[in-house]
C-alpha cells in the first residue's frame, strides 16, 4: 500500500519535486534584432559579452582552452590552469567578454566549454530618430516607438539549458538532458535615411534656438510611395538613457498631437473651388483693402490687398480672398474635400499613438465655420496628415498611406515582411493638381514663402501661421508656424513639413519661421546626395504601377460621398509551421479585404458594411493558420 501511495498517489509531484531539486534550468538569451536604415546602416544594435564556463571533469583538451583563452585576454596560463583544476562541477573562466575578445574563443569545440551570451541594447546615433526608435527596459523589452510596435519580431525567442544539480546545489551539465538553442530576432529596415535625419535634425534644432521657440517637428516623405525619409520632434531625448528626459520628449509628435494649421489648409478650400469649377484661374476677388465682415465675423489679412486673381490670393495668402472663394464652393464641398485631402481620419501608419484630427461633419458646423474652416481653424490635423495631403498634390492627386517599415528580415536571412506603396484614394485629377502646383510655386517664387526659394529649383510650397487656443480663447501672442512644401515643383522627389511651436515675435509667420528650415534641408540633401535624381523615375513608376494594379477609379459625380479605391499591395504573408502572418487589410474594400485573408491562409469574419477601419487580430501578428480574423467596416 505504502509503494502504491508513492508511485501512483503521489508519483507525479514526487517526480516534480525530484526533477526541480536535481535540474536547474539556465536561459540562453535571444540577441535583439537591429534597427537598420534603408541603406542597412545601424539605429539600434546590440552590444555582445560572452561569458564562458567549463565543467572540469568533462573538458577534452585542456591545453588548447588554455592558450586560447590566456592569448584572447592576457591572463597568465596560471589563471587557466587554477580553473581547470577547480574542484567544483561548474567554474566561470570569464564573464562579459567583448564580442571582439570573444571572436577566437567561440571557435573552441570542448564538450566542456558552456557559452552564453548576452545583448545590450545601444543606440549608435544617440539622439537621432530617437522618437521614431523609442527604446527598452532593462529586460531588453520595446516600451517606445519602433521597439515596442515590433517587439515580438525584434525579441526572438529565449533558448535553454537543463544542468543536473547534485545535492550540494552544484550544477552539471548532463548531455543526456534537454537543450533549446535560442533565436535571435528579426531586423527592421525603416524607410528613413539616416544621412536625412540628421540634416532634418540638425536644422530643426538650430532654427528652434534661433527663434526661441517651444519645440518643433520636421517630416520628409516621399510623395510618390508614402515613404518617410525623416521624422523629428523636439524636444528630443537620448534613448540609451530615456530617464535622464522627461516623459513628453519620448512621443512621436508628428502622429499623436494635433493642432489648428492655419493656412496651410488653404489648399482644401483652392482644390474644392478647382474641381467644382465654381471659381477660374483667372477671377479676381475685391480683398476689401485686408477686412472683411463675414456673417458678423471680421476677416482680417496681413495686408491692405485690393483686387487678387486666385493664384495671387493663394500666393499671399490672402484670408478675406479665401473666404470668399470658399463661399462659392460652399460647406459639403469643402468638408468633402478635406476628407478626401485624409484630413479627419487616421492615415494607418504602422506606429503606437496615431490620432485622426478633427473635420467636423456639416452639421455641426456654426454659420461662421466655413470661414474659420477655409482659412484653418475650427479644425485639427497632425503633421503627418499635412505631409499626405501635400504629397497628393505632388504626385498628380493620389493620397498614399505612410509608411516607416520597409522590410522585416528573420536571423536567417528570410525576408518575412515587404511593405509597397499603398494607394488610399484619388483626391482630384491631375489637371487640378497642376494648377494648384503652379499656385503655390507663385507662393516661394512672389509670395509669402519666398525664405524657401533655391537658386535652380523649383519649389512649390504653402506658409501658415495660426494662433494657439489656450484657456477658452485665441492668444495674441503665441502661434504655430509652419511651412509645407515639395521639390522640384512639376516631378517631385520630396514633400516636407516643419513645424516650429511658440516661436518669439517676428519668426510666428511661416514663411519668416519654418521656410528657412525647409530651404536649408533641401539645399544639404542636393549636395549631399548626388543620386536623389537618379531614383525619381523609379518612385514615380512605382506609384503609376499601384494605379494600374488597383480597380479603376470610377468617374463620380462630384457630389458623390468619398470612396475608397482599394489599396495597394504587401508582400503575401509567409506561412510556416502551421502559422500565418495577419495582413494589413484596413482602409479595403470588402471584397478586396476577404481575397486578401483567404490567400493568407485566414477565415474572415464581417461587422458592418462599407470599408474596414479595424480589424482583429492587428496587422504583423502571427496566429495560427486558418485563424478568424474579424473586420469591422463603416
Amino acid at each position: 500500500m505504502r509503494f502504491f501511495y508513492i508511485q501512483v498517489i503521489r508519483g507525479a509531484d514526487l517526480r516534480a519535486q525530484s526533477n526541480n531539486q536535481g535540474e536547474n534550468r539556465v536561459i540562453l538569451s535571444a540577441v535583439r534584432g537591429k534597427i537598420r536604415d534603408r541603406n542597412h546602416i545601424p539605429l539600434a544594435e546590440n552590444i555582445i559579452h560572452y561569458s564562458f564556463a567549463i565543467h572540469p571533469e568533462e573538458v577534452e583538451n585542456r591545453q588548447e582552452i588554455i592558450t586560447s583563452f590566456s592569448s584572447a585576454t592576457g591572463r597568465s596560463r596560471d589563471y587557466y590552469e587554477g580553473r581547470l583544476n577547480n574542484s567544483s562541477p561548474y567554474v566561470y573562466l570569464e564573464r562579459n567578454l567583448r564580442s571582439e575578445v570573444s571572436r577566437e574563443l567561440m571557435k573552441i569545440r570542448d564538450r566542456g566549454l558552456i557559452t552564453n551570451r548576452h545583448g545590450y541594447r545601444f543606440y549608435p546615433h544617440q539622439k537621432i530618430a530617437s522618437q521614431v526608435l523609442g527604446f527598452t527596459n532593462v529586460d531588453n523589452l520595446g516600451l517606445e516607438g519602433i521597439e515596442k510596435q515590433f517587439d515580438n519580431h525584434l525579441k526572438g525567442r529565449d533558448g535553454w539549458i537543463v544542468l543536473q544539480r547534485d545535492g550540494k546545489g552544484r550544477n552539471w551539465r548532463n548531455h543526456a538532458y534537454p537543450r533549446r538553442d535560442p533565436m535571435d530576432g528579426s531586423d527592421i529596415i525603416l524607410t528613413l535615411d539616416l544621412n536625412y535625419q540628421a540634416i532634418l535634425q540638425d536644422e530643426l534644432s538650430r532654427r528652434v534656438v534661433q527663434t526661441g521657440a517651444a519645440g518643433g517637428m520636421g517630416l520628409l516623405v516621399e510623395p510618390h510611395t508614402g515613404r518617410i525619409l525623416a521624422l523629428a520632434c523636439l524636444p528630443d531625448f537620448d534613448p540609451n538613457e530615456p530617464a535622464a528626459s522627461v516623459r513628453e520628449a519620448y512621443k512621436n509628435k508628428i502622429i499623436t498631437d494635433q493642432f489648428e494649421p492655419g493656412s496651410t489648409f488653404k489648399i482644401v478650400t483652392a482644390t474644392a473651388a478647382l474641381t467644382y469649377n465654381t471659381v477660374g484661374i483667372q477671377d479676381e476677388f475685391n480683398c476689401e483693402d485686408g477686412s472683411y465682415v463675414y456673417r458678423g465675423q471680421v476677416i482680417e489679412d496681413w495686408n491692405n490687398f485690393g483686387l487678387l486673381t486666385f493664384p495671387q490670393i493663394i500666393a499671399n495668402s490672402s484670408n478675406v480672398g479665401t473666404v470668399k472663394i470658399a463661399e462659392t464652393v460652399g460647406n459639403s464641398r469643402i468638408y468633402t474635400t478635406g476628407r478626401k485631402f485624409g484630413f479627419g481620419t487616421i492615415t494607418g501608419i504602422q506606429f503606437p499613438g496615431e490620432t485622426k484630427g478633427v473635420l467636423k461633419e456639416t452639421d455641426q458646423w456654426s454659420g461662421i465655420s466655413l470661414a474659420e474652416i477655409s482659412l484653418g481653424y475650427e479644425v485639427s490635423v497632425t503633421t503627418l496628415q499635412l505631409a499626405a495631403a501635400y504629397s497628393a498634390i505632388a504626385n498628380g492627386g493620389f493620397l498614399m498611406k505612410p509608411f516607416l517599415v520597409d522590410r522585416i528580415i528573420h536571423p536567417t536571412g528570410k525576408v518575412t515582411y515587404t511593405a509597397s506603396p499603398q494607394l488610399i484614394r484619388k483626391v482630384a485629377s491631375q489637371p487640378v493638381m497642376e494648377q494648384l502646383t503652379g499656385m503655390l510655386r507663385q507662393v516661394v517664387e512672389t509670395g509669402t514663402g519666398t525664405s524657401a526659394r533655391i537658386k535652380g529649383w523649383n519649389i512649390a510650397g504653402k506658409t501658415g501661421t495660426s494662433k494657439k487656443y489656450l484657456n477658452g480663447k485665441y492668444s495674441d501672442t503665441k502661434f504655430i508656424a509652419s511651412f509645407v512644401g515639395f521639390f522640384p515643383a512639376h516631378d517631385p522627389i520630396m514633400t516636407g513639413v516643419i513645424i516650429l511651436d511658440e516661436p518669439k515675435p517676428g519668426y510666428h509667420w511661416g514663411g519668416t519661421g519654418a521656410a528657412p528650415v525647409f530651404r536649408e534641408c533641401v539645399k544639404r540633401i542636393i549636395n549631399s546626395d548626388d543620386s536623389i535624381l537618379v531614383h525619381r523615375p523609379q518612385k514615380k513608376q512605382e506609384m503609376n504601377e499601384l494605379i494600374a494594379m488597383t480597380e479603376p477609379v470610377h468617374k463620380t459625380a462630384a457630389t458623390e460621398p468619398v470612396t475608397l479605391i482599394t489599396t495597394g499591395t504587401i508582400a503575401k504573408p509567409e506561412v510556416e509551421n502551421g502559422m500565418a502572418y495577419v495582413p494589413d487589410v484596413r482602409g479595403k474594400s470588402l471584397r478586396r479585404a476577404i481575397n486578401v485573408l483567404k490567400n493568407s491562409g485566414l477565415t474572415p469574419k464581417v461587422r458592418g458594411s462599407g470599408t474596414v477601419v479595424w480589424q482583429s487580430p492587428a496587422p504583423g501578428k502571427m496566429v495560427k493558420l486558418n485563424s478568424i480574423c474579424t473586420m469591422g467596416l463603416n
